[in-house]
């Protein structure tokens, strides 16, 4: 069995740079644990797998499929990048011919808006509440060390702890999904952009995430409760696994 696989460097225009996501193209359903070892095997911060939803569907004419991603570890509920992958593969290699994409995943119906020169995803907006230091002060300690900490807030719809340094740099640590260290992630300014448009009073904001690799996001809030993240992509390999 032959599976279209690609790698995508998502939020950003060069390769090596960005957040690189494995896309993978599924013509018919696969065993459940199937979907695990190929991440595992992938051994990038997500996997994407694009399936078609009816027998008739084509991934080049086609507006709506299903979409799942996973970490070396586990399954996840949303993933920012992956997705930015998984529209890019859709569009630029299939040369899907809508201009909008539906995806059904575990959190709702997400779109994918292809637009000149970048993507737009169309992603769930979380608000964030205070946190108590002394509640998290244990952790905070054991990953800040005797940094200061300006601001505290949680997210439960995603169980995000966001913590606010002096300094303000930006970066995201998943290591219970086997992400010591995640490079750009799309998930996290699904929190994130609640809180800045909070603090700076803006709905329009350009966002760096400060990791080793980096990359730049443009968020817009909208007045519907969600909030668009749109980037740039690079494909960097084009291939099949054999299974």
């Amino acid at each position: 069995m032959q599976i279209p696989t690609f790698t995508v460097d998502a939020f950003t225009d060069r390769p090596f740079s960005g957040n690189p996501a494995a896309v993978c193209l599924l013509e018919s359903d696969l065993n459940e644990d199937v979907h695990q070892k190929i991440a595992t095997e992938m051994n990038l911060s997500e996997t994407a797998f694009i399936r078609k939803l009816h027998p008739g569907d084509d991934f080049t004419k086609s507006s709506c499929f299903g979409l799942r991603w996973f970490t070396p570890a586990n399954e996840v509920p949303l993933c920012g990048h992956a997705t930015l992958a998984a529209a890019a593969v859709l569009f630029h290699i299939r040369k899907n011919t809508n201009a909008v994409l539906t995806f059904v995943t575990l959190s709702g119906e997400l779109k994918a808006r292809r637009m000149e020169d970048h993507i737009v995803l169309d992603l769930p907006l979380y608000l964030t509440y205070p946190q108590l230091l002394q509640e998290v002060e244990d952790l905070i300690k054991a990953a800040i060390g005797d940094m200061v900490v300006q601001d505290l807030r949680y997210s439960p719809d995603t169980k995000k702890l966001l913590v606010r340094l002096s300094d303000a740099y930006e970066r995201y640590f998943a290591p219970w999904y086997g992400i010591p260290e995640d490079p750009v992630t799309g998930s996290a300014h699904a929190v994130l952009s609640s809180y800045w448009s909070e603090q700076l009073g803006k709905k329009e904001m350009l966002a760096f995430q400060c990791s080793r690799r980096g990359g730049e996001l443009k968020i817009s809030l909208r007045n519907d409760g969600r909030v668009d993240i749109a980037g740039q992509i690079a494909i960097v390999l084009k291939g099949n696994l054999t299974l």
